[in-house]
């Protein structure tokens, strides 16, 4: 790859509205197996050209979806493809890197099998692997949300820890893992897990672990290179970095096909914002979103958005407030219902528990 073809590449800034990505041509409804209701009641930039491009405010927002009051018509009754809820950011710099023939074979081959061997090696020795015999209520959620993301389940394993997380380990192509803290499973119900699982499964769904990789060493190969004038380095860094967190706002998106109910994912959200296993059954998700709308009012400013820019442009995820205020807009979006599922009615206050678990 030249200098010259990487700086081709189209621009799209991430505040791309959800209404542009629904008009755009080829977007279809689903159909798969019906989306099972929540079991628990409760809740574009390229990243190389938009380095040359004027320093805009595209951490200000991350979508203003089109909303509609029509209700939704019919579960998913087909198999669902990435491109039906992928972020248009997302969307788009991933089709850019797909069109380079070979590049994923080339990236899962630098990635070496020993590599793979230790990170399942570490699972396997200091984690519990998840099974039809060990937690199967829990196996079935993954068996169920893989199905609604017409994708192979993945391996769960389940880790000691302090601290409320979940990620994904998917390397050359092998059988990928999901890990899942214990501490996230105490402070979740059982809806809001499946939905955890979900927004996992999504980043398997959309191959984020081979073409975020691409787009990593790729700008690492520009970074280093003698040519590369200096203030492109760090453009380039931060447009990779909204790639990344766009790539989380697919990946919530996601988790609201299998929760089918923005409520859970929202509420899934806020708990890692701040939530406890003493405060679970108090949090108001309707609340939550109203701070989130407040956190833009607050920073719908020249001021508000230099500060607002300063505190995301290095961060991997978008912050909680906007992730919830995206994926309620995103939930009620002519995009979203075309997709056909019927949204679980979920109260805003959670008051049950993960049934069958102590940890």
């Amino acid at each position: 790859l030249t200098m010259a073809t990487l700086l081709r590449l189209p621009t799209l800034p991430l505040t791309a509205t959800v209404a542009r990505s629904a008009q755009r041509p080829g977007s279809r409804t689903l159909a798969h197996s019906p989306v099972r209701p929540s079991r628990a009641a409760g809740p574009g930039r390229s990243v190389v050209a938009a380095a040359l491009a004027p320093n805009l405010p595209t951490n200000s927002d991350y979508g203003q979806p089109s909303s509609s009051d029509a209700p939704p018509s019919a579960p998913i009754r087909r198999k669902v493809s990435a491109r039906d809820f992928r972020h248009p950011l997302d969307q788009q710099n991933t089709q850019l890197l797909q069109a380079i023939p070979g590049l994923s074979n080339l990236t899962k081959a630098l990635v070496t099998p020993l590599a793979e061997q230790m990170l399942i090696l570490e699972q396997l020795s200091t984690s519990i692997l998840v099974g039809p015999k060990q937690l199967p209520h829990i196996h079935q959620l993954v068996l169920d949300a893989a199905e609604v993301l017409d994708i192979p389940p993945p391996s769960l394993y389940i880790r000691q820890s302090s601290q409320p997380n979940a990620y994904t380990l998917a390397i050359s192509g092998r059988e990928p893992v999901v890990v899942v803290h214990t501490a996230l499973i105490e402070l979740m119900t059982e809806a809001e897990l499946q939905a955890v699982l979900a927004h996992e499964m999504g980043h398997l769904k959309c191959d984020h672990g081979v073409w975020l990789t691409v787009a990593n060493l790729l700008t690492l190969g520009v970074e280093i290179s003698p040519f590369t004038p200096s203030f492109l380095v760090g453009n380039l860094q931060d447009n990779l970095m909204r790639w990344v967190r766009a790539a989380e706002l697919s990946c919530d998106r996601a988790a609201l096909l299998v929760a089918g109910d923005p409520k859970v994912v929202v509420s899934v959200l806020m708990k890692l914002s701040g939530g406890c296993p003493k405060l679970a059954g108090q949090l108001n998700v309707d609340a939550f979103l109203d701070q989130a709308r407040g956190y833009d009012e607050a920073s719908n400013s020249p001021l508000g958005w230099y500060l607002r820019n300063a505190q995301t442009r290095q961060l991997t995820h978008p912050l909680p407030v906007a992730r919830a205020r995206e994926i309620d807009e995103w939930s009620r979006s002519a995009e979203f219902l075309a997709l056909g599922v019927t949204p679980a009615p979920t109260p805003s206050g959670i008051t049950d528990g993960l049934s069958g678990i102590e940890v």
